[in-house]
């Protein structure tokens, strides 16, 4: 794990005002959007949309993992790209799909009312300027290639995964865009943000909530945050833009340098920081992101997967979960920490073996990276190893050289097939230098491999296109949690429990906090129990609108505290 401590936003426990009390406020809005990412856009355009004013606050200058990411929207049922491309699709199919891997999470009418509003989902998407594509990639892949924006991202296409709807459909609808398309995603997302009305509060840091007090002189109702503001157009606040701009450019190249531009961005917050008091008439929304840069919850829920590298924005300490906790939120899925290890592209490892540390195959080499990382990591102690033999290490080196692969994709492929693959004539010979048991990693490829020949059924299901008889040289490549030529990418899921009508938090009793919303990654969500690609930003999208919804027709303060002087937002 290579991030420390001192990164994280430090977070105080509530302000509590007393009914009636007079208050220095600063600022006024009737909701304070807290994380400009897709989930706090959305908020803030949907509670625009109803009427309400709103003030967005973001650490930074907004985009957060978002902007980051793929740009991915997992959206089907039928959308106008589903169509185009050739495929069916309905929302039964997708409901069907989905609950195998939400695992209940969240609620079967939760999920249909997503899988039954994810057409109009990506229309209202492309009214706030996201594009969308039906051109298909030839193999399923961990991305798609520049000019291929609709693909199967998740484990539609494994067998154990199809349901009784008809063929699989894809419904990883990735945002038009030259390179990674998440900026881009995103970009779309903050200028509607804008044209919608909503004022931005950038580089200032949510540090407490601001509570009214209630009978017993405990915190009751959100009435505001306190925030740290850097002033605008400083030499402070633009070295702080720039260390975010370097986080971001070097977080899964060089994790030592982007953790110690996070470090030196923590200390500008806590030296410059201006405080001042932002009133929120109606509702505050939680939006931060998850946890995965705060190294002491990480370590308190998931001890195992720190051998991984952290993904995600730099605001995704945890701020958002806990400001919830200090005001009594509940929380949840905390432990659910998403591991990648995608073994596709190229097209033809996943024809290979994946073998635990005894040399024993445990799952389809065809699922999902995040469903192989989780297998690995949760059922086999983290260590497992990729077997090719020539002919699949041939092909999948000239894939990798001329397969039309991103950077990201084929050079760690290349890295670990020629400097860092353990080789060896036959399968006693390889378990012996990769430390496996020599008769269970000889028994598992001669099980596979009389698969191939169409003598049995595969032992873990794999399709008949995806088997191959290993024979001859073999090689094993390392693919476990903390591989050194390429760990696995780790990312948190849990958050906030909410209320899924409304996107309200709710306390340790179950009860809704008033004023309090959350959405995102700082909510448990779709995605909490199992990630596939396109679903964090479709539930950013759904639980952003559901919460801006709720918030902008929550009923004002009945008995506000009074002003000292007159404030309206900056």
């Amino acid at each position: 794990m290579n991030t420390t401590q001192d990164t994280v936003t430090p977070v105080l426990p509530p302000l509590l005002v007393k009914p009636g009390q007079a208050v220095d406020w600063q600022a006024e809005t009737d909701v304070a959007v807290v994380g400009w990412g897709a989930a706090g856009a959305c908020a803030a355009i949907e509670a625009r949309a109803a009427g309400a004013s709103v003030l967005v606050i973001d650490r930074f200058t907004g985009g957060g993992a978002s902007a980051m990411s793929g740009g991915v929207v997992y959206a089907g049922g039928g959308t106008r790209h589903q169509r185009e491309a050739g495929y069916d699709d309905s929302p039964d199919a997708m409901f069907d799909y989905l609950r195998r891997e939400v695992n209940g999470v969240v609620s079967d009418a939760t999920l249909r009312r997503f899988c039954d509003g994810s057409v109009a989902t990506l229309d209202w998407l492309e009214r706030q300027g996201v594009r969308f594509g039906s051109t298909m990639p030839d193999h399923k892949t961990s991305y798609p290639p520049d000019g291929c924006y609709l693909y199967y991202s998740g484990n539609e296409v494994v067998p154990a995964y199809r349901g009784a709807h008809g063929a699989p459909a894809p419904r990883g609808h990735r945002a038009v865009a030259r390179g990674q398309s998440g900026e881009t995603f995103y970009a779309a997302l903050r200028d509607s943000t804008l044209k919608a009305g909503a004022t931005p509060l950038t580089q200032a840091t949510v540090r407490r909530l601001v509570c009214e007090t209630d009978a017993d002189g405990r915190p009751g109702r959100v009435i505001g945050v306190e925030v740290a503001r850097l002033p605008p157009d400083t030499p402070a606040a633009r070295r702080h833009a720039e260390l975010d701009r370097q986080s971001a450019r070097w977080r899964l190249y060089r994790p030592a340098k982007a953790d110690a531009c996070r470090r030196a961005a923590a200390r500008i917050e806590r030296d410059a920081g201006q405080p001042m008091l932002v009133r929120a008439d109606k509702a505050v929304i939680l939006s931060t992101g998850g946890f995965i840069f705060n190294p002491e919850l990480w370590r308190q829920h998931s001890p195992h997967t720190t051998g991984g590298l952290p993904i995600g924005g730099a605001g995704c300490d945890g701020s958002g979960l806990r400001l919830g906790r200090s005001v009594g939120a509940a929380a949840g899925a905390l432990d659910n920490i998403s591991c990648w290890r995608f073994i596709t592209p190229p097209a033809d490892w996943p024809k290979g073996l994946v073998v635990n540390g005894r040399g024993e195959r445990f799952c389809n080499e065809q699922v999902y990276g995040a469903t192989l990382g989780h297998a690995v990591v949760e059922e086999q102690g983290g260590k497992a190893w990729l077997i090719l033999d020539s002919a699949l290490r041939r092909k999948a080196l000239r894939q990798c050289l001329f397969g039309r692969l991103w950077a990201f994709q084929s050079l760690p492929a290349l890295m670990m097939m020629l400097l860092g693959a353990v080789k060896a004539p036959g399968p006693e010979a390889l378990a012996a230098r990769i430390g496996a048991d020599p008769s269970a990693l000889r028994d598992s490829i001669a099980a596979a491999n009389a698969a191939a020949r169409g003598e049995r059924e595969d032992p873990v299901g794999k399709a008949p296109e995806m088997r191959h008889a290993l024979t001859g040289t073999l090689y094993a490549l390392d693919v476990s949690i903390a591989a050194p030529m390429l760990p696995m990418a780790v990312l948190t899921l849990g958050g906030l429990e909410v209320d899924e009508e409304t996107g309200q938090v709710r306390d340790t009793g179950g009860r809704g906090i008033a004023g309090l919303y959350a959405a995102g990654r700082a909510a448990v969500g779709l995605p909490s129990s199992r990630y596939v690609s396109g679903l964090s930003l479709a539930d950013c999208v759904f639980s952003g609108r559901r919460a801006g919804r709720a918030a902008a027709t929550t009923p004002r303060q009945s008995a506000p505290a009074p002003s000292k002087r007159d404030a309206s937002c900056p």
